[in-house]
């Protein structure tokens, strides 16, 4: 069985609507793909009826991935994403902090691609925020793209390279939720929670192995370690902490579309891991 639990559609920064990546992951001769957009939970109505209408047999995790402030074991904070599964969407703190993080995500877009047209460059703000589905979290890729579209970059990736990403030019910090409190949020809801790519170190610092135990001992169910960014060395050292902890060990690609070239599948999760989060969790049912 194919297990991929780390993927994204346009209701956050993927290419493909939740309706396409069913059959994407179908045609890549996944079993199990989970949706795990940015800070929302739009696309799962979409993504149930995908499942039911498809030829094929792929079956659909509903869930999320958060960011998070998360204290980095040596006296400092960074950005960590949390994954978060089949937790109930309806839950009140849980919308409520989603939706916060939504319009963060909007109006930092905004004032990045505002502060690029005021330096001269070819990206006109309005354009870039009308294009956004209603309430989605738009984030640094959808600016990406325009300047790639307008010629100013070569891809997403130089788009990052250059402008966008934690060192660039036009980089804005954002609100994120607390990891801690994003922990217990999820469990509240019913749902379980997976630290994505923690030792990622290209994506800049990174969580200590202690701070993943204390993440542990709040509740943290998995952690991904077979991902795209993480090398050799990490994955075993991860391997090791999942044993120690008695986390559930995951493997995803972190699909994107075209904003990235990682293909689905490119990272699976074993069966097992997949029916250990979801005998934890109470708050939603996979689909199909």
């Amino acid at each position: 069985m194919a297990i991929d639990l780390h993927t994204h559609s346009t209701e956050s920064d993927g290419t493909d609507t939740p309706t396409e990546l069913v059959a994407a992951a179908a045609a890549a001769g996944l079993d199990v793909v989970a949706l795990t957009d940015h800070d929302t939970t739009a696309g799962w109505a979409e993504a149930e009826r995908a499942v039911r209408d498809q030829a094929g047999h792929v079956r659909v995790v509903p869930g999320a991935e958060l960011s998070c402030q998360c204290p980095d074991g040596q006296g400092r904070h960074i950005t960590v994403h949390m994954l978060a599964y089949l937790f109930d969407p309806r839950s009140e703190a849980l919308v409520a902090e989603q939706a916060r993080l939504r319009a963060e995500r909007r109006t930092r877009l905004r004032v990045m691609a505002t502060r690029m047209a005021d330096d001269g460059f070819p990206v006109d703000p309005d354009a870039l925020m009308d294009a956004l589905p209603e309430d989605s979290p738009g984030g640094r890729p959808h600016l990406a793209r325009m300047l790639v579209q307008a010629g100013a970059a070569e891809d997403v990736n130089d788009a990052f390279a250059r402008y966008l990403g934690n060192h660039g030019r036009y980089y804005l910090p954002r609100t994120d939720t607390p990891v801690f409190k994003a922990v217990d949020m999820i469990a509240e809801a019913g749902g379980v929670t997976v630290l994505a790519h923690p030792f990622a170190t290209a994506r800049g610092r990174t969580v200590s192995a202690r701070t993943i135990a204390e993440l542990a001992a709040a509740g943290l169910s998995g952690v991904e370690i077979d991902h795209p960014d993480h090398d050799s060395d990490a994955r075993e050292q991860l391997r090791e902490i999942a044993g120690t902890l008695d986390l559930v060990p995951t493997g995803s690609s972190d699909y994107h579309g075209t904003n990235k070239t990682i293909p689905l599948g490119a990272e699976t999760t074993d069966p097992e891991s997949l029916d250990r989060l979801a005998q934890r969790a109470t708050g939603s049912k996979i689909f199909g």
